[in-house]
Formats: C-alpha cells, structure tokens, sequence
C-alpha cells in the first residue's frame, strides 16, 4: 500500500507544502501549495511574516486534507539562523528578525568585545557570517531576551505550532554558531560569555524524532486526522543532503538555491585552524553525520536582478533569463560572489556594475550579460570552494551532486562542471522537501536505513550527466577570478 506524507518545506524565497508518496520503493512528490515568501521592509527593518505563512500552511493543509488520502505524518524544513521568540504562552513575540537585517553588524561588535573568534570557531566549527544566530542574538535588547520563556528556530518553531511540542532538531541548530557538534549540545563556553540562558533555548533532538499528534485544533480547522508531527532535519539543507542520491565515495554536494552550500558527508567534525582560516562549517545531517561545508551566495543574485527588473517593467521566468544569457559573449566579466556589497537587497544590477566599473572589466550590456556573469562568477567561485575543501579532506572529489531548485539551471550546471573539470550529476529539485519525507519515513519504520533512503531517490528520478567542457577557457578565467578583490 503506498505511504503518503507531508512536508512543509519554507525556503527564504518561496515556501511550499509538498506531498510524497512512496510506493514499492519509488517516492513520487506532488506540490500541493506554493506561496511567496521574503523579507518584510518596515521603518529600514527586515522582519520574516511568520503569522502569515503560517496562514499559507494552513491553506495547504486544507489542499491536502481535500485529497482524503491516508497521511502518515508531516515535517517542517526551513533556511538557518533565523529564530522565533516565545512568551510564556508560547505567542510569538515579534519582531521575528530576517538575518540581512543591518542590526547584525552591531551584534558582531558586541561578540568581539565579549569572546575571541577563535574560540569560537573551536567551540562550535562553524563559518564566520554577519547573520550567524550568535550575532542576531547579540543585537537584541537585552530586556526582550529576558522577557522570552522560549527561543525556537524556524522549521522547529513550525514543528512546535503543529504539535505544541518545543524542540530544537540539531541540524538546525548546528547553523546558530552555539552549538558544540564535538559534545552534541549547546555550548556552555559561549552561553557563559554571552549572558544567554540555557533554558531560552528549547531542548535539542536528534533528527527523525517523533514529536506527537498534529494539535487537535489545527487537524480540526484543516479538515485533517491528528497525523504525527515528525521532526526530520529541520535544517534544509540538511532535508536536501539526505536526499543526495550518491553511492560510494568521492563525491561532493551542492545545494543550489537562494545560497549554494558545497561539501561533502564526514563522520566526524573538522575543526581545525586551516578549517577555520578557509572559512568551512560543521553542520549537523541526518544520523549525526557532520556536513563539511562552506555558504557561499547562489541564486540569491539572479533573484534580485529579477525583482529590480519587474520594477523596471521587465519580467523574466528563469528559462527566459538562460536565453539571453546563452547570447551573451562568454567570461567577459567576473565579480566576486561573495562580496560584501552582493549579501544586501536592493538594485543588484547596480552594484554588478560599480564592481565592474570599480576593477576595470566591462559593465555588462544588457540582462543577459547580467546573467552571464553572474553564472560564470557563481561557477569560478564553486571552482575555489572545492579546491579548498580537497585540501582541508586530503582528497580528490570525482563528481559533484547539484541538487535543489538551482539543479534545474542547465547553464550554471555547465559551467559548474567547466569550471571544476568533474563530472555534474544534477537531480533532484526538491532535495529539501525529499528528505523531509524519506526521514520521516524512517522514523516511522517504513523505511529501514538511510542508505535504503538514498536507493528509493535513485530508483525514482533521473539524474541528468554534465560533462566538462573548454577546459583551458575556464583555467584562464580561473585565473583572473583568483585576483577579483572581496
């Protein structure tokens, strides 16, 4: 008999409820609600609407409860860092804080003065970023800090609305920079030095932990049985990895999104100085494995072109925009990614072309030049994230598995295999919402093992073979990338 669940998997762009079916060791995934999501501007803030989209899963779960299927269970995945503030009666206590938000520079500032990157790194082994939760955390008046009964990030804030049950899943809160993967708990030595009570935090639990029924109240508004409420890797990226439909050894993963996170699965943490000066994190994955990886921006910028575009009166699907890019002259001109200035909303056509303008490269000519930058840099900046991570492991990486919405960008996918000189197996999209689902099937025993997991993906999509190409061309824009200032 087939198996069905749900995800709700919320991305920082877009959230949607997903349906899965698995069926004589196939799963089959169904959209059944998409819904926009993104930062909420007010008075030069930037907050997430968690009320409303809240009010879109539920929306979806009355989609899912008109199927009149038999659904097992449902699980929440979301983007890291982010976190809700509860009161004693477990209300949110707004604002909810988008991590661009510009408060985090002063909550860098007061970290320092209180604890020494170093001993940060060491405690925790994850990358420096600005939006990191220890630095949002650090930038909240400290009276509302003591008026919170609980602290719960997103996908688990969302577990908890649908089963009234308050935990933070591990994957998830490896990318808060206070949690001790060495020890698998928060970090004393942090919380010590920042003032932070433990108790805010709600309780870890490892991924695929059963949380209980779907809250009475809710299954009745959606129309829905008391399905359990699953905590899966709450992280999505961590949803995603699982989902890697990779066998053997040798290969390494990137989640390509709104972010492109590049790494491999290792048994234990990396936390070294090299680790530390090359800027890789130590997340949680599924089974307690450590996800060795760095963030680096993806998507993100094709994203916002495309916002200042319709502003513009221009509209492009992301199909039209790898058309004009197709047309584009290739490796005319490079930016770094990663740059401060690209991590923040607002006219990014501009700041491609002051930093073209600002290092001597032409100012691309028209949308797909735009796009063929942006392409082309995300692809060279792939290049210098796997060199560095060979180094860091001691090992040669033989082919790369792209997986999630960015999978589906044929072009980068090139250029990421040109650029690399690997082999690219692109597939699935919807790793995040995939693993969501096959975790919670192995929670509920309908699943034996992980590795069973993986074979259900392979046995399920096909995956799309990228060979490399030019190679000499990419070597020499290598070349030039390396020299691109921050």
């Amino acid at each position: 008999m087939p198996t069905h669940y749900l995800a709700c998997d919320l991305g920082a762009d877009s959230g949607r409820l997903m349906l899965g079916t698995l069926d004589s060791g196939k799963i089959t995934l169904e959209e059944l609600h998409r819904f926009p999501n993104g930062p909420v501007k007010a008075s030069g803030a930037l907050y997430w609407n968690i009320d409303g989209l809240f009010d879109e899963l539920k929306a979806g779960l009355k989609k899912a409860a008109a199927r009149r299927l038999p659904i097992a269970s449902i699980s929440t995945d979301s983007w890291g860092v982010d976190y809700v503030l509860c009161d004693e009666r477990g209300q949110i206590l707004p604002p909810v804080w988008h991590y661009r938000d510009s408060r985090t520079a002063a909550g860098v500032e007061n970290v320092k003065a209180r604890v020494d990157w170093p001993t940060i790194y060491a405690e925790t082994g994850i990358q420096f970023m600005a939006l990191n939760t220890i630095y949002q955390l650090a930038a909240e008046p400290p009276a509302r800090l003591a008026g919170a009964k609980q602290l719960l990030l997103i996908g688990d804030a969302f577990n908890y609305f649908c089963s009234g049950v308050a935990r933070n899943e591990v994957s998830l809160a490896s990318t808060t920079q206070l949690y001790n993967p060495r020890t698998g708990t928060w970090s004393k030595k942090l919380f010590a030095a920042l003032d932070l009570r433990e108790e805010l935090f709600a309780p870890l639990c490892p991924a695929g932990t059963r949380l209980g029924p779907l809250k009475k109240n809710l299954a009745t508004e959606a129309g829905l049985p008391q399905i359990e409420v699953i905590a899966s890797c709450s992280h999505d990226t961590g949803s995603a990895v699982a989902a890697v439909p990779a066998s053997g050894e040798n290969w390494a993963c990137l989640s390509s999104g709104t972010w492109s996170v590049m790494g491999v699965e290792w048994p234990y943490p990396v936390i070294t100085e090299p680790g530390r000066d090359l800027g890789f994190t130590n997340e949680i994955g599924f089974g307690n494995t450590v996800r060795l990886l760095k963030n680096t921006v993806g998507l993100w910028l094709v994203q916002e072109c495309r916002r200042q575009w319709v502003k513009e009166g221009k509209k492009y699907d992301f199909a039209a925009l790898e058309q004009l890019a197709a047309a584009a002259p290739p490796l005319v001109s490079l930016i770094n990614p990663n740059g401060p200035r690209f991590l923040s909303p607002d006219d990014m056509p501009e700041k491609i072309a002051g930093f073209c303008r600002e290092t001597g490269q032409p100012v691309p000519a028209n949308h797909g030049a735009f796009m063929r930058c942006i392409y082309e840099s995300l692809a060279l900046s792939y290049r210098a994230v796997l060199g560095r991570l060979e180094r860091l492991i001691g090992k040669k990486i033989e082919r790369l598995h792209i997986v999630g919405g960015g999978s589906q960008a044929m072009m980068l996918n090139q250029f990421a295999a040109n650029a690399l000189k690997i082999p690219v197996l692109a597939g699935p999209t919807e790793c995040a919402a995939l693993g969501n689902i096959l975790i919670q099937a192995i929670a509920l025993g309908h699943l034996p093992s992980h590795a069973a997991a993986r074979e259900v993906v392979r046995n399920s999509f096909e995956l799309k073979t990228i060979t490399p190409q030019d190679a000499a061309q990419w070597d020499a824009a290598a070349a030039r990338f390396e020299k691109l200032p921050g």
